[in-house]
C-alpha cells in the first residue's frame, strides 16, 4: 500500500494572497531573523511577511517595515515553522487550559490528540467545532473508547454483532472530522483486543481516508512482537500507520531499538507506510495498572479486589508480577518508581515507592514493591514516572529519518499536581541536549521532525514549512537559549529560549509574554483521500 496525502495545491493558497507590491500592508513581518524553513534545507537570512493567516513573502533582501502593522525583531534568532506535538492528552482539558502555556513556551503551535487510553469527546464534531483555544488541535476515534461503549471491561473479544457496534461508532468518529484510528493497546480494557478486532476497526478508518496511531501492547519483553503487530495492522487494514513515542522498555531490552527500527525499515521498503515518534527522556509515565498482569485488573476494582482476596489466584498475579517488574519495568529498584499522584496520600507526590517502604520501615525490593503496589490499587491506584529507559536508545529512536517528536504531555495548570517534566519541556530539550548539547542531531534536521514531517503525516500540505502560501505558525527562539527547565524533582517550569510564537498568523508570545489570543483551529480529518 502506498500513501499520498491529499495536498493542499500551494498555486490555490497563492491565489487567495494579495500580491506583495510596494503598496502591500503585512499583518505581521518577521525581520532580520535566520529561516530554519522545516523541509532540513540549511539555514538562510530572510525576512518573512504575513497577511491574513500565511506567510506573503519569504525575502532574502530585507523588507521595508513601514509597511507592516506590526513588526517582530528577529536579529540573533531563529525563525521556523510552530512545532506539531504528534501526541498529547489535552482532549478532556484544552476548554479547561484554552491557553496551553505550558506547550506554546515549548514552541507548540498544534497538538495532535491521539488518546490511547483516554476517552474521547463525543459528538466529536460538536466538540470540536465549538472550541476557542490557542494552538491548533487535532483529534483521533479511540479505541479504548469505543470497546467501552459496547463491551465496558470485559475480558473477551466482541461477537459479530457488537463489532458491527464498534465499527459504527468509529465510522461516525471518521465522518465527524477524526483523523484516524487510535489504540492503548497496553491498558485494560484494549488490551482484551485480539489483533483481528483492531484490524477490522482500522479498516473503517482507512476507507475515510485516516491512519493508525497506537501505543502498542508491550514496549518491554513484547518489543518486537508487538512493532510486528502494527505492521500487520497497516498490512490487512491497508493504512499507514504509526508507532507513538516509541521506547525500548526495562534493563533487559536496552538496545532492542536497533531491532525494532530494523522492522519498521523492512516495512517501508515492503511498501508498507509506518513511521513512529517519541519524547525526549528515559523515563515513561503512566498508571500504576501496568505493574499488573492486564487479566488481574479485567471487570474493575470490584473484580481486582476479589481477585487479591483469593490466594491462589494473588499467587499467580503477584508470579506475574514478578515477571512485569523485573523484565519490562524498573527491576527490584522501588526509587525508580516515581509517584506523580497518589489519589489516598498526595503528600507522596515528587515522591518514590521505596521513601513509602522505607516510611513503612520496609526493605527496597522486589517483594516490598510487589506488596505495596497491590495495596495502593486496592485504594485506588496511583500514576507514576517510571525510570527504566537507557539514553542510548532514544538517540538511536530519534535519529532514525523517520522519527518525529512528541510531548505524550498534559495540559497543566501552573504548580498543579506533579507532572512528567515532558509536559513542560519536550521540545525544547530536543534543542538544548540533543542539536545543542550532544550533538547528536543538527538544528535543521530536529526542526523537520516537529514540523513538516508531522504536518506531512496528517494530511496538511499548507502547514510545517516556511513557505510563501504555508499557514503562518511561526516559532521565533534564540538558538543559544531554547532549553527545557522543568525536571522529575521540580517539574513546574516553564521552558525558555521561545521569544515570539504565532498561530494562523496571530501572536500568542510576543516578546515573551503570552498575549492571551486564541486563534487556533480544529484540525479536522481526513488525512488522505477517502476511498470512494
Amino acid at each position: 500500500m502506498r500513501h499520498t496525502p491529499a495536498p493542499i495545491l500551494l498555486a490555490l493558497a497563492l491565489a487567495t494572497l494579495p500580491a506583495a507590491t510596494a503598496a502591500q500592508t503585512y499583518d505581521v513581518l518577521i525581520t532580520g531573523g535566520t529561516v530554519v524553513d522545516g523541509t532540513g534545507a540549511d539555514r538562510f537570512a530572510a525576512d518573512v511577511a504575513i497577511v491574513d493567516g500565511r506567510i506573503a513573502l519569504v525575502s532574502r533582501e530585507p523588507v521595508d517595515p513601514s509597511l507592516a502593522a506590526t513588526v517582530i525583531d528577529a536579529r540573533g534568532q531563529v525563525v521556523t515553522p510552530g512545532f506539531i506535538d504528534n501526541h498529547s492528552h489535552v482532549q478532556q482539558t484544552i476548554e479547561d487550559y484554552p491557553l496551553a502555556e505550558n506547550f506554546l513556551r515549548q514552541g507548540i503551535t498544534s497538538l495532535v490528540v491521539s488518546l490511547h487510553s483516554g476517552d474521547q469527546p463525543w459528538p466529536l464534531e460538536e466538540f470540536a467545532s465549538g472550541l476557542v483555544m490557542a494552538p491548533n488541535v487535532g483529534f483521533f476515534a479511540g479505541h479504548t473508547w469505543t470497546r467501552k461503549q459496547v463491551l465496558g471491561m470485559e475480558n473477551r473479544a466482541p461477537t459479530p454483532e457488537e463489532l458491527e457496534e464498534m465499527k459504527a461508532l468509529v465510522d461516525q468518529s471518521m465522518r465527524e472530522g477524526a483523523l484516524g484510528l487510535s489504540t492503548g493497546l497496553l491498558y485494560v480494557p484494549a488490551n482484551f483486543a485480539e489483533t483481528e478486532e483492531v484490524v477490522e476497526l482500522a479498516k473503517v478508518a482507512s476507507a475515510h481516508g485516516g491512519i493508525y496511531v497506537s501505543h502498542m501492547r508491550n514496549e518491554g519483553s513484547g518489543l518486537l512482537e508487538s512493532v510486528a503487530e502494527v505492521i500487520r495492522i497497516a498490512d490487512e487494514a491497508d493504512i499507514p500507520a504509526q508507532i507513538n513515542h516509541h521506547k525500548a522498555s526495562g534493563a533487559g531490552q536496552w538496545g532492542w531499538s536497533e531491532q525494532s527500527l530494523a522492522l519498521i525499515d523492512s516495512a517501508n521498503a515492503a511498501g508498507l507506510i509506518v513511521t513512529h515518534d517519541l519524547y525526549p527522556y528515559a523515563a515513561s509515565s503512566t498508571s500504576s495498572a501496568i505493574l499488573f498482569p492486564q487479566w488481574a485488573l479485567a471487570g474493575g476494582a470490584e473484580e481486582f479486589a476479589a481477585r487479591v482476596a483469593d490466594p491462589g489466584i494473588r499467587a499467580r498475579m503477584e508470579a506475574d508480577m514478578r515477571t512485569i517488574f523485573m523484565t519490562d519495568r524498573v527491576g527490584a529498584d522501588m526509587s525508580r518508581i516515581q509517584f506523580r499522584v497518589l489519589g489516598s496520600d498526595e503528600s507522596w507526590n515528587g515522591k518514590t515507592l521505596a521513601d513509602y517502604a522505607a516510611d513503612r520501615g520496609l526493605p527496597n525490593d522486589l517483594e516490598t514493591g510487589i506488596a505495596l503496589a497491590i495495596e495502593l490499587q486496592l485504594q485506588g491506584g496511583f500514576s507514576a514516572i517510571y525510570h527504566a529507559m537507557d539514553e542510548g536508545d532514544v538517540i538511536r529512536i530519534m535519529q532514525h529519518p523517520l522519527a518525529m517528536i512528541e510531548t505524550d504531555g498534559d495540559a497543566v495548570g501552573y504548580g498543579v499536581g506533579y507532572p512528567h517534566p515532558r509536559s513542560y519541556g519536550a521540545f525544547p530539550r530536543v534543542l538544548a541536549r540533543y542539536v545543542r548539547e550532544l550533538g547528536v542531531i543538527t538544528l535543521e534536521e530536529a526542526v523537520k521532525k516537529m514540523t513538516s514531517m508531522p504536518a506531512r503525516w496528517i494530511g496538511r500540505d499548507d502547514m510545517g514549512v516556511i513557505g510563501e502560501g504555508m499557514r503562518a505558525d511561526i516559532a521565533v527562539f534564540d538558538p543559544d537559549v531554547i532549553a527545557d527547565r522543568a525536571t522529575f524533582s521540580d517539574p513546574h517550569q516553564y521552558s525558555v529560549g521561545i521569544t515570539d510564537l504565532l498561530v494562523n498568523g496571530v501572536p500568542v508570545i510576543r516578546d515573551g509574554g503570552l498575549t492571551g489570543e486564541k486563534p487556533g483551529r480544529w484540525l479536522r480529518g481526513p488525512v488522505r483521500r477517502p476511498v470512494s
